[in-house]
């Protein structure tokens, strides 16, 4: 195989990609901080709603860690996620929608979208880049 065709190859295999953002999605739902934190590059960026929340363990320090604790229920329904490669980075596109309970009764319906840049080397797959936002859904 020459080079041109391992990297076709290579830019078509989104597996790896594709389950590491599968398995944030599952940590997540089942609130496991330390699954989620191994996901992400340590040099990693998080943005949500509009805000820069800085590397994934400043955001799990200062905002999505104490969240957790106040969460009894995390699902998500109709996930879809493309990846695409290039290389030895990647980057995904997903939508879903996702119900929140919380521990004082309220619960929190949302549509969402997310789009994440994932780089690769001699550990595997890792998040580096990770911008999600959502919405209250829209009544048709």
């Amino acid at each position: 195989m020459n080079h041109a065709e391992h990297m076709a190859a290579m830019n078509d295999d989104v597996a790896g990609a594709e389950a590491i953002l599968t398995s944030y999605r599952d940590a997540l739902t089942s609130r496991d901080a330390e699954a989620m934190a191994a996901l992400f590059a340590q040099e990693s960026f998080i943005y949500e709603n509009g805000k820069a929340e800085g590397s994934f363990t400043h955001y799990m320090e200062h905002h999505l860690g104490p969240e957790l604790d106040a969460i009894t229920s995390f699902t998500f329904g109709e996930p879809t996620l493309a990846v695409t490669r290039m290389g030895h980075m990647a980057y995904g596109r997903e939508t879903y929608t996702y119900r929140i309970e919380l521990a004082d009764g309220r619960v929190i319906d949302r549509e969402g979208v997310a789009t994440s840049v994932l780089a690769h080397d001699a550990d595997g797959w890792k998040i580096v880049q990770y911008h999600s936002s959502s919405r209250a859904p829209r009544n048709n």
